[in-house]
């Protein structure tokens, strides 16, 4: 586990504005509305990340991060293809937003 953690930290530091990573291949997610799960909001640090590591593996889901005020977030997110679908998902996971990877826009729920 401290290998794939270590390769994510470094996909973090190279893309401190955020990235959206798919298991086990660490590829950046090319499309989808992007949203958190609740039972990862408020990871930081290793152990952080190792939380959202184990549910990502458990759920299916992906892995994003961002720095914000040089403090990095870690999350297990879902990639939903549709707009209505990602916007029920993240209120039911009580998301503030929810992001496109196509187009960059940032959704406020």
């Amino acid at each position: 586990m401290n290998e794939i953690i270590a390769k994510i930290k470094k996909i973090a530091a190279q893309n401190p504005d955020g990235f959206t990573i798919l298991l086990p291949t660490l590829e950046h997610a090319k499309r989808g509305w992007v949203v958190a799960l609740a039972e990862t909001q408020d990871s930081f640090g290793d152990k952080g990340l190792e939380k959202v590591l184990r549910v990502a593996k458990e759920r299916g889901a992906a892995i994003g991060g961002w720095d914000h005020k040089g403090k990095f977030y870690w999350d297990a997110v879902l990639l939903i293809p549709d707009k209505e679908t990602a916007v029920k998902m993240g209120r039911e996971n009580e998301q503030i937003g929810i992001f496109n990877i196509e187009t960059a826009l940032y959704l406020e729920l």
